[in-house]
């Protein structure tokens, strides 16, 4: 029997253990050290699939060693910054790991971003190296670079000195200015493993910000979030301890390396147990399901919108994932009916959800393993196991939360709804080059307001009611989109729907839906007015509902729909019938 399936038949708590006394007490590291060890114990397992390839820990650890003499050679100093512009490759997991060895702070950026978006935040980090690949799906990066350097004003704010070209043949290399990435590798040759290791030396101090992450933009601009090498090891252990992961485990990760739930949920977390992880950003539900049953998959790691169109695909039933019991379903909240149709197609028997941010290195909170899909469904989850990352203070955990008033700061008695605030080890210390936009939303004592709405019930979980900012007032009340959103999302015939406010002459502000339905149902206006009307108080019942089709949503690349569109999309019908009725 393999480890795999020995460790499969153990239970919860057993897995745990076996854990724990693989870490018995907190290694503080970096993430090169980390890796360092990690590859050195499971050098022969596969560690990354990717485009058809498999990757074992030993060679990703060889790729970063290179990658490392090459930076060195092109003179990257410590806390030097280097940006990834990439889409998924098996390359991108050792360019974090070089730029650990050498001391630099690794910057993965959103690959769809546009030109100008790119402009900001490349010049806002920063940066002076750049890995670049030329071409991801629709969008032409090494275009829009060429363009930026030609460009004075980015010449006067950007600190950027050299692009490299990561591209199969060397093709997209059409600026003289880039560096190829064979020429990049050749560096490598003239630097001894001496040099690399005494670099190695002077960078091994887990306090110091390893990673600067920018926020997805589901809320306006992004910024950079500053994580240590503490902070994101953790996060990474504190969820093989929460979820129970058995050691090899492989984990099926449909989501982009740039984003936290990638980096900290598949990347570290499998490093910590020896596991593996198939990444395919983007798969369409029927490679999806070819994958998971070609890897004998036992984790998956999704999205509700992923998700759903999985469930939906009319083949489903005919793939083998006998090997699947366990899933994470985050981003999003999900109904029940999304959970029961998981567990009965997928054959799960471990589904979570969690709660986090970028600025929580991840995810704060997850559900128990077990909890029933009631529970799953409604609640966030409670501050997740820590186990040896954790701390006494916080039970065990790395992060503690709170509610607060929304206008004084005030902490608010347990029970109370108010914006989450959250402190702990796994909580970055603020944003790059924003001073003021930290201070906002970081006290003294460490505390990060979230920006979201919820309160903390007598179990310690956390239930989500929605970001601060949306919020609204119909006649004075305040109302949660999310208590409206939960009980139109029952309705049969509905498969998804988000509610905003909007400014309404009569009571100052109202409710308006966007729903989308199943396929081959229909549904009026009237039909979820008299759905709401016994299941909510009728102000919270939103005045204006537009069904739209699936396409339609705008969303970030994880998956979350970005609400600020739709707030944008709602004033500008409302605009065009003049405040009437929509």
């Amino acid at each position: 029997m393999s480890a795999n399936q020995t460790t499969l038949s153990q239970s919860v708590l057993e897995r745990r253990e076996a854990l724990e006394a693989r870490f018995p007490v907190w290694p503080r590291n970096t993430v090169a050290g980390h890796f360092a060890k990690a590859c050195d114990q499971f050098t022969d397992r596969p560690f990354l699939y990717i485009n058809d390839e498999e990757y074992t820990y030993g060679e990703v650890w060889n790729k970063a060693v290179q990658y490392a003499k090459a930076f060195i050679r092109l003179g990257v100093k410590r806390r030097d910054h280097i940006a990834v512009l990439m889409d998924n490759d098996a390359a991108y997991p050792s360019l974090m790991i070089a730029s650990s060895i050498i001391g630099a702070v690794f910057i993965p950026i959103n690959a769809m971003l546009a030109k100008d978006e790119l402009e900001y935040i490349i010049s806002q980090l920063d940066a002076k190296y750049l890995i670049l690949q030329p071409k991801i799906k629709n969008k032409e990066h090494g275009k829009a670079i060429s363009e930026l350097l030609n460009n004075n004003d980015f010449q006067v704010h950007s600190q950027l000195e050299q692009v490299i070209v990561l591209s199969n043949g060397e093709e997209g290399l059409s600026d003289s200015r880039f560096m190829t990435w064979g020429a990049f590798l050749k560096e490598s040759k003239a630097v001894s493993k001496k040099s690399m290791n005494k670099r190695w030396r002077e960078s091994c101090y887990p306090d110091e910000v390893a990673i600067i992450m920018y926020t997805s933009g589901s809320t306006g601009s992004p910024k950079g979030v500053m994580l240590t090498d503490d902070m994101l090891l953790r996060c990474g252990y504190g969820t093989c301890i929460s979820r129970a992961i058995e050691d090899g485990r492989i984990t099926f990760a449909p989501l982009p390396f740039y984003h936290c739930f990638a980096i900290i949920e598949a990347i570290f977390a499998m490093s910590f147990v020896g596991g593996a992880l198939i990444s395919a950003f983007g798969a369409s539900p029927l490679l999806s399901l070819q994958l998971m049953e070609k890897y004998k998959v036992n984790d998956y790691l999704c999205v509700p919108s992923s998700l759903t169109s999985l469930l939906n695909h009319p083949r489903v039933s005919e793939f083998d994932l006998s090997h699947l019991f366990a899933m994470w379903c985050g981003a999003a909240p999900a109904p029940v009916t999304v959970w029961e149709r998981a567990i009965d197609v997928l054959g799960l028997t471990e589904t979570i959800t969690g709660y986090g941010q970028t600025e929580v290195a991840s995810s704060g909170v997850t559900t128990e393993i077990g909890d029933p899909l009631e529970r799953i469904s409604t609640r966030a989850g409670r501050p997740k196991l820590g186990g040896v990352s954790g701390l006494r203070e916080f039970h065990g955990s790395a992060v503690e939360y709170k509610t607060i008033d929304v206008d004084t700061g005030n902490t608010l008695p347990g029970g109370s709804v108010g914006e989450l605030a959250v402190r702990g080890v796994t909580v970055t210390h603020g944003y790059y080059n924003k001073p003021e936009e930290t201070a906002e939303v970081i006290d003294k004592d460490g505390w990060l307001r979230t920006g979201d709405v919820g309160k903390i019930d007598d179990n310690g979980y956390i239930q989500l009611f929605g970001r601060r900012k949306e919020m609204y007032k119909v006649s004075g009340e305040l109302v949660s989109p999310r208590e409206a959103e939960v009980v139109i999302s029952q309705h049969p015939a509905v498969n998804q729907v988000n509610i905003i406010g909007v400014p309404d002459k009569l009571t100052t502000e109202t409710g308006a839906a966007f729903i989308e339905l199943k396929e081959k149902e229909t549904c009026t206006r009237r039909e979820i007015i008299d759905w709401c009307s016994p299941r909510i108080a009728r102000f919270k019942i939103p005045r204006h509902i537009w069904f739209i089709e699936a396409s339609e949503w705008p969303m970030t690349s994880t998956g979350k729909i970005q609400k600020f569109r739709l707030q944008e999309r709602a004033e500008a019908r409302l605009g065009k019938i003049d405040g009437t009725l929509g």
